[in-house]
């Protein structure tokens, strides 16, 4: 299937690590222009070891003004953006009773605002010029509360209502927001996650693995190349009229019907 994405300018947050990387690869695999931004210079150049990328940016994207600067150095290096993709940002997992107001703030900043900082720039460009495409990778957490995810969770859930709000506020300027909940994905984010779930259950690593797949219908954790097979669909013209959602991509581990 021709995705018709070849010639589009996309830019991926986090696109030098795990799900941000797999997408930033599929993108190039089918002709687009891609622009990755990483808080590490070193994550940049080891992904750019690999990746065939138009530019890269190392900013703080909690920093509002560093994810402003990021967007404008993007648009100038590869011209105007169509289609952006956040997966930059996690909350550290905490346990519930070591959780203080500070956590819940920093989580909020780590995910919430590294996403927001970066889309309240763009989605009004994109309005302006009538077109464009914002896919929000966040994560099941957001509808599923975990006792070490609660500060974390929030923000996801916090991110959908924007993912829903957004689309609705500027789907008749053109542009198309959606949210992709991935469940447990092989990347190293998850697997200080189960490191965090082991801790507290007093259980070892390979133990708090295995609970996690068998909670999978599937069998297995999604791969990071899973779900950027996906985020191509939404980005791409063949889904033209999904936007105002957030899908759940966890290998029916939430089997309800909202």
């Amino acid at each position: 299937m021709d995705l018709g994405l070849s010639g589009k300018r996309v830019l991926v947050t986090g696109g030098s690590k795990g799900i941000g990387f797999a997408c930033a690869a599929a993108f190039i695999a089918e002709g687009a222009e891609v622009a990755i931004c990483s808080r590490q210079q070193a994550n940049l150049d080891a992904a750019r070891a690999t990746l065939r990328v138009g530019a890269a940016f190392a900013a703080d994207l909690s920093d509002p003004g560093q994810a402003g600067a990021m967007v404008a150095a993007a648009e100038a290096e590869l011209g105007p953006i169509d289609i952006l993709v956040n997966s930059a940002g996690a909350a550290r997992r905490t346990p519930p009773d070591e959780l203080t107001p500070a956590h819940w703030r920093a989580a909020m900043d780590a995910k919430y605002f590294s996403y927001i900082n970066v889309i309240d720039p763009l989605v009004k460009l994109m309005a302006a010029r009538g077109g464009g495409v914002i896919v929000n990778v966040i994560g099941n957490g957001g509808k599923i509360a975990s006792p070490v995810h609660l500060a974390g969770g929030a923000a996801n859930a916090a991110l959908m209502l924007a993912t829903a709000g957004l689309a609705t506020a500027y789907a008749k300027q053109g542009v198309r927001v959606v949210g992709l909940n991935p469940g447990l994905t092989e990347t190293g984010r998850v697997a200080e996650g189960l490191a965090s779930d082991a801790r507290l259950a007093g259980i070892s690593v390979d133990e708090a693995r295995a609970r996690g797949i068998a909670r999978i219908p599937l069998g297995r954790m999604a791969t990071p190349e899973d779900i950027a097979n996906t985020v191509l669909f939404l980005a791409s013209p063949r889904a033209s009229y999904v936007t105002g959602v957030n899908i759940t991509m966890d290998g029916a581990s939430t089997a309800c019907v909202v």
